[in-house]
């Protein structure tokens, strides 16, 4: 008896997997003239306010505890003054809890002895998931409003009453705020949801006050390894332009007025790129600030 041979069968070998998709886009999803530094920089060295009853534009920055507000003032002067400078006390940690405990405004020195740039910036305590935590939803309103003194130490659990020593009952024009701005990291996963019942609350009340809002995104830097080897491709970065996304659909803010930020943190000299990003939000706050202050 003759023995039956069986065919093998021959199965074809795996395919390989399909390489991985680039990090970056061929062209960039916003333009942005890298060149315009300097017309930048002019730009805002010559803003003057256009209501004669307003001498400076008061601009408030809000947000997560450690998103880079407190940075975000020092990189502002660093540029202004074109040096290295020290104008808000920024924490180099990571922190849980809010690192900036009072109202405080950062005027930014001109040149000239005794002169300041028409424009401000008041950085407060970070807002902080669950009640009783970080600053009161309440002292953002009433500090939209003018309402809160220079120097007033926030509170979580006992927001700011009528007659409370730190409350202002006549506010000037100047002390009210002309623009208000969100700073978040890059680095946030996901906003937590009581935080952006907070953020909401306080871009209704900003709305109903007419208050332009703009929203910075800080440390693109270290969103991907190719916006560290370059910043030029924060524009062309997928990974940024897929967060500023999920940004911008989980507060309601239109993504034009999303604009990414690398703060100075570990330089010691400036950098024209990261001047540029700097400028660029910059000259919204100023845009937005002015149209609304004359319409005050």
């Amino acid at each position: 008896m003759g023995k039956s041979h069986s065919k093998r069968r021959h199965c074809p070998p795996p395919a390989p997997p399909p390489p991985p998709s680039p990090p970056l886009l061929r062209k960039p999803w916003r333009e942005m003239s890298w060149g315009d530094r300097d017309k930048d920089l002019q730009y805002v060295k010559n803003y003057q306010p256009h209501n004669d009853e307003v001498s400076r534009l008061r601009v408030l920055l809000y947000g997560l505890v450690g998103s880079g507000k407190s940075s975000f003032v020092n990189s502002v002067a660093n540029v202004l003054r074109g040096r290295m400078s020290h104008s808000a006390l920024a924490s180099s940690s990571s922190r849980e809890i809010s690192f900036t405990k009072t109202y405080k405004t950062h005027k930014i020195p001109k040149e000239g002895r005794g002169n300041f740039y028409p424009f401000v910036f008041t950085d407060i305590m970070g807002l902080e998931e669950g009640d009783g935590r970080g600053i009161s939803v309440e002292d953002i309103k009433l500090a939209l409003k003018g309402h809160v003194k220079e120097g007033y130490k926030f509170n979580p659990v006992s927001p700011l009453s009528t007659n409370d020593p730190g409350y202002n009952p006549s506010p000037a024009p100047d002390d009210k705020v002309h623009v208000l701005v969100w700073v978040c990291s890059i680095n946030t996963t996901k906003i937590n949801e009581s935080i952006l019942k907070k953020a909401q609350d306080i871009r209704e009340a900003a709305s109903d006050l007419g208050v332009p809002q703009l929203a910075i995104v800080t440390k693109v830097d270290e969103a991907c390894g190719e916006t560290d080897k370059d910043l030029k491709n924060v524009y062309r970065s997928k990974h940024i332009k897929k967060k500023m996304k999920e940004f911008s659909s989980a507060l309601g803010i239109p993504l034009n007025c999303f604009l990414p930020v690398k703060n100075y943190c570990k330089e010691i000299s400036l950098n024209d790129d990261v001047d540029s990003l700097v400028l660029s939000p910059l000259r919204l706050m100023i845009d937005f600030g002015d149209d609304f202050i004359n319409d005050m």
